[in-house]
């Protein structure tokens, strides 16, 4: 459990950038993410600059990460093994997409919105939970 400590507050310190990060960006707001989405209404194009800034980080992230043989917490880096564009991935990612435009959120700004005590919010990721426990059940008894 000792070798865990370092790790878990990483996870810890990365999670809170990130929640922060959502929260100074208004990202946490459902009605900022669906006038994203409204793209023939009243589109709001603050999102796209978000996902940009983002993807450049993510980018110096991935650079830095080919530079390096582990991470300072781990074994190794835990990347995906396949890069199959599969039936499950389409239907998981439509699945998704509906779930976002629909409540506005995604996971990482619903648990962030947790944090404002909303009832709708606290509704939404209870769905959410659920959904990944019938979803967990179910490629369980496929295996």
């Amino acid at each position: 459990m000792k070798n865990e400590i370092p790790r878990i507050l990483s996870a810890l310190a990365s999670g809170l950038v990130f929640g922060f990060g959502l929260s100074l960006s208004g990202m946490v707001d459902p009605v900022r993410v669906q006038g994203f989405l409204d793209i023939f209404g009243a589109w709001d194009p603050s999102l796209a600059f978000v996902l940009g800034g983002a993807v450049v980080v993510a980018m110096g992230g991935f650079a830095v990460m080919r530079r390096i043989k582990k991470p300072a917490f781990d074994k190794a880096f835990h990347l995906p093994s396949t890069d199959v564009i599969d039936r499950r991935l389409v239907i998981g990612s439509a699945i998704f997409g509906i779930g976002w435009g629909l409540g506005g959120f995604c996971p990482g700004p619903a648990m962030a919105a947790l944090s404002l005590g909303s009832f709708k919010v606290a509704i939404f990721v209870i769905a959410m939970v659920m959904g990944m426990v019938v979803h967990d059940r179910m490629a369980r008894r496929a295996l």
